[in-house]
């Protein structure tokens, strides 16, 4: 049984991004301390903003530096690698595969302090499969070298009857980590719950939250706030617990990223389902009324 085992070792629960959970923060906390902050909570994080903007090695430095040694970066792969940014950014850099240069090396950062899990490639909803897409994913593969990869889609057809076992085996030959999505069932542009896993260390899920009517949003100037506003109910989560059970009788370790932040409903969904699955679901943080409730100006 899981409860019998160092579920802390095995489960590394977090959310997508540092920067926008309140609930976890001390009030006042400046932008600057919100790594460390969150570093209180959760053993993981996905690094978002890696996907509009490549940080510099010194940027990944100073957050290596700023979480305890235990803690892990899981670091979203830049747009313009993934084809979201449809030619745009080209002016950054000139051809691909420098793109692939610089994160590289500003990767790197992290994993020569042992913060490094994975860099993930989520593919868009408009990369189906086909053989053009699959020779991109050979490729990204080898320029990757031997960094730690992990691979999401949102077109559908990956995970059709014909091609999910032939995706699988993609994956596994090429040494992809499965990152398993939980979405909305909207037609092609999502994918189901595939509860397979591609790699025996590990295997990653991703909770984007299952708002169908906002999950077509993209267009509208608030899409990304209507995209993600959903919050798990207790049944849903339970569900899931029997799931990661279930992975982890094939892959060492499972890796939870909530990314449905919208409505701040992430950091309370993660701890929910840290309690479901019998682990320490972090501290509170330091509220004002906490120091004025305690009295620890009176002398005694």
């Amino acid at each position: 049984m899981l409860k019998e085992e160092k579920l802390e070792k095995r489960i590394q629960m977090g959310l997508s991004g540092w920067g926008d959970h309140d609930k976890l923060y001390d009030d006042g906390a400046r932008a600057a301390d919100k790594l460390e902050m969150y570093s209180r909570h959760f053993p993981i994080v996905e690094m978002d903003n890696s996907f509009y903007a490549i940080p510099s090695a010194e940027q990944m430095s100073k957050w290596a530096a700023a979480v305890p040694d235990h803690f892990g970066f899981i670091v979203k792969a830049y747009q313009g690698m993934t084809g979201h940014a449809r030619g745009q950014g080209k002016d950054r850099y000139p051809n691909v595969k420098m793109m692939f240069e610089h994160l590289l090396a500003s990767v790197e950062e992290l994993r020569l302090a042992g913060k490094l899990r994975a860099v993930l490639f989520q593919y868009p909803p408009w990369f189906g499969c086909e053989r053009k897409h699959v020779e991109i994913l050979k490729r990204t593969r080898e320029w990757m070298k031997d960094v730690p990869v992990a691979l999401e889609f949102r077109h559908q057809s990956w995970y059709a009857p014909e091609y999910r076992e032939k995706t699988m085996e993609l994956m596994r030959s090429e040494g992809w980590i499965h990152s398993i999505a939980d979405e909305p069932q909207a037609g092609i542009g999502s994918v189901p719950v595939v509860l397979e896993t591609s790699d025996t260390g590990a295997v990653m899920i991703r909770m984007h939250g299952r708002n169908t009517e906002g999950w077509h949003s993209s267009g509208q100037p608030n899409w990304r706030e209507v995209r993600y506003l959903y919050r798990y109910s207790l049944e849903e989560l339970n569900q899931w617990k029997g799931w990661i059970e279930e992975l982890l009788e094939k892959s060492e370790q499972c890796w939870i990223i909530f990314n449905n932040n919208s409505g701040g409903d992430a950091s309370d969904n993660a701890k929910q389902l840290l309690r479901l699955l019998g682990m320490d679901s972090g501290p509170e943080p330091l509220r004002q009324m906490n120091w004025l409730d305690e009295d620890i100006f009176t002398d005694k």
